[in-house]
C-alpha cells in the first residue's frame, strides 16, 4: 500500500513543479524575447522528457534493454492519445501552421525511420534486430539539426509575446530547472525499481507494463505540464511540449540509451510503433476536421477512447 500512497504525494507535488514549470519557461520566453516556440521544444520538453531519459539510462546500465524500447514507445503513444487530448478537454488547443506542417510530420517522419532501422532481420537480412551506436550517431547529428531549425524559425515566429507574463529572476528560474531535472532523475529511478515488481505483482509481462505502467508514470510531467497550460490557456506550451517530447525521446534517449549498450529489437514490438505511427498521424489528420488547426474537447474524448482501447488489447494479448 505505500507504493500508492508514495506515488499519490510524487504526483501532487509533480501538479505543483509543473505549474511552476509552465510559469517559469515563460518568463525565461519574456527575459530574452524569443518566440514561445524555443520554450516549448526545448526547456519544457527537455524538462518533462527527463524521467524518460532516467528510466533508459537505469535500464541499459541494468541490461534491461527491452524496457527501454518499451517505455519510449509507450510514452510517445501516451503523450499524444492521452496527454494532449486530456489538455483538449479541459481547452481547446490551437496549433500554428508551422506545427501542423512542420514539426508533427517531422515526429511521423523518424517514427518511420525508427521502424526500419530497427527491423534489421526484414531489410537486411541479419541474424539479428539491433538498435545499435551508428544507428544513434545519424538520429543525433539530425536531432541536432532539429534544433538549429527551431531556433531558425523562432526569429520569424508571427505570435507576439505575451507581456503579462509575470518576469521571474533569471538566477530563480535555473535553480528551479535544475531542481526539477534532479527530481525526475530520481523518480526514473524509483520507476525501473519497481516496474518489474508490479509485472509479478498482477502476473504480467514486462513488455505490458512498459507500456502502460512504465510509460504513463514517464509521461506524468507532460500531462501535467500540458494540463497547467490549458488551465492558462497557452496552448502552444501544451502542443509543443507533447510533439517536441515525442521528437526527443526517439532523436536523444533512445539512441542515447544504445551508446550504453546497444538495443535489441523484438519483432513483437512493431505493432506499438504502428500504434505511434498512427497516433502521430491521427494527430495531424484531425488538425483539418472541424475546426482548422484546433484541437477540440470532442476530439479529445474520441481519442482518450482508442487510447484506453489501446491499453485493454496489451493487457489482453499479454505480450
Amino acid at each position: 500500500m505505500h507504493i500508492y500512497i508514495l506515488f499519490l504525494i510524487w504526483f501532487i507535488i509533480l501538479i505543483k513543479w509543473a505549474d511552476l514549470l509552465v510559469s517559469w519557461a515563460s518568463s525565461i520566453a519574456l527575459k530574452f524575447k524569443i518566440a514561445p516556440i524555443v520554450v516549448g521544444l526545448t526547456i519544457v520538453a527537455f524538462g518533462t522528457s527527463t524521467p524518460e531519459l532516467a528510466v533508459n539510462m537505469f535500464s541499459a546500465i541494468e541490461w534491461k534493454t527491452d524496457l527501454a524500447i518499451w517505455n519510449i514507445l509507450g510514452s510517445n503513444i501516451a503523450n499524444i492519445l492521452l496527454i494532449l487530448w486530456i489538455s483538449a478537454i479541459i481547452f481547446p488547443l490551437k496549433a500554428q501552421k508551422n506545427t501542423v506542417f512542420k514539426e508533427i510530420p517531422f515526429a511521423l517522419l523518424w517514427v518511420i525511420v525508427l521502424l526500419l532501422m530497427a527491423n534489421d532481420m526484414i531489410i537486411d537480412w541479419w541474424v539479428s534486430n539491433i538498435v545499435s551506436r551508428i544507428d544513434w550517431l545519424v538520429f543525433l547529428g539530425f536531432f541536432f539539426v532539429f534544433l538549429f531549425y527551431t531556433f531558425g524559425i523562432s526569429k520569424n515566429d508571427e505570435n507576439e509575446i505575451d507581456e503579462d507574463i509575470k518576469e521571474i529572476a533569471l538566477w530563480k528560474s535555473i535553480i528551479f530547472i535544475v531542481i526539477w531535472l534532479v527530481w525526475l532523475t530520481l523518480w526514473g529511478k524509483w520507476i525501473v525499481d519497481w516496474a518489474v515488481v508490479i509485472a509479478k505483482w498482477f502476473g504480467l509481462s514486462e513488455a505490458v507494463i512498459g507500456l502502460t505502467v512504465v510509460a504513463v508514470w514517464t509521461s506524468l510531467p507532460e500531462l501535467a505540464t500540458s494540463v497547467v497550460a490549458a488551465l492558462k490557456k497557452q496552448t502552444d506550451i501544451a502542443i509543443w511540449n507533447v510533439v517536441w517530447s515525442n521528437i526527443f525521446n526517439i532523436f536523444w534517449i533512445l539512441w542515447l540509451t544504445a551508446t550504453i549498450n546497444p538495443l535489441p529489437f523484438n519483432g513483437s514490438s512493431n505493432i506499438d510503433i504502428f500504434m505511434t505511427i498512427f497516433a502521430t498521424l491521427l494527430l495531424f489528420i484531425i488538425m483539418f476536421i472541424w475546426k482548422k488547426y484546433t484541437i477540440e474537447k470532442w476530439q479529445g474524448i474520441v481519442m482518450v477512447t482508442i487510447y484506453f482501447s489501446y491499453i485493454w488489447y496489451l493487457v489482453l494479448s499479454n505480450i
